[in-house]
């Protein structure tokens, strides 16, 4: 279940890595404007009768199979995702991706072998004392405005409540390809999380995803990361 500590132990783990310097920013949408969305094996899943949408640009380093060191330049790379809150009929829930753009080109294997949904990206993060600016734009697609420039003003830690931890511990992702339902899980420490504010959001990524436009200000943390254990992808049902 979604919460502030893994529900399941890696012991084998597929690989693992770091995730730094993560920005959540977050809109409250209609349930029924996101399940349109979705695949017909889920289900969106909501928080006080609404359901949630998410840019998370971040860091990835350290990302290598266990028991191997890193690799210089080629362990460390960027993300962002645009993601919402699901779960399967037997009450299973996770992640779903609408996108996750990313500077590895490398990534894009996974759209073909379990239909994540990697698109090749230009990005950037600078960080100065209190803020953290994240950049991103799709390459090779002309056509496609998906970009942003997300300017995160960072404050002091938090004690997390029950939606923050039903926001960001999430253990499992889906995606789908060949007609099947895939579960990728992971584990990590509880995030460590401090107050945010966005000072900047200049955003094309949720409409390229069929989303109309958020309404309101976002609900906005910043961690500066956790280590995970990545499991194999496995198909469910």
């Amino acid at each position: 279940m979604a919460g502030r500590a893994p529900e399941q132990r890696i012991s084998v783990p597929a690989g693992v890595m770091r995730w730094e310097s993560v920005g959540f920013v977050h809109w409250a949408y209609p349930p029924d404007v996101v399940q349109r969305l979705l695949p017909p094996e889920l289900q969106v899943d909501t928080f006080e009768d609404r359901a949630w949408v998410g840019i998370t640009p971040f860091v990835m380093s350290g990302v290598r199979p266990p028991g191997l060191p890193a690799v210089p330049l080629l362990s460390t790379f960027l993300e962002t995702n645009v993601r919402t809150y699901v779960r399967t009929a037997g009450g299973v829930d996770g992640l779903w991706f609408f996108s996750l753009d990313t500077t590895r080109s490398a990534a894009l294997l996974a759209r073909a072998a379990i239909g994540t949904p990697y698109c090749w990206a230009a990005m950037r993060v600078t960080r100065t004392t209190d803020e953290v600016v994240y950049t991103t734009a799709r390459r090779r697609v002309p056509s496609d405005p998906a970009r942003s420039r997300i300017g995160l003003t960072v404050g002091a830690p938090i004690a997390p409540t029950e939606r923050d931890h039903w926001l960001t511990g999430r253990w499992r992702a889906f995606s789908r390809a060949r007609g099947r339902l895939w579960c990728t899980p992971v584990e990590h420490e509880p995030w460590p999380l401090q107050h945010a504010t966005a000072g900047l959001m200049d955003q094309e990524l949720l409409a390229p995803a069929g989303l109309p436009a958020p309404a309101g200000d976002p609900l906005v943390h910043w961690s500066p990361g956790v280590s995970v254990r990545m499991g194999a992808p496995r198909s469910v049902g």
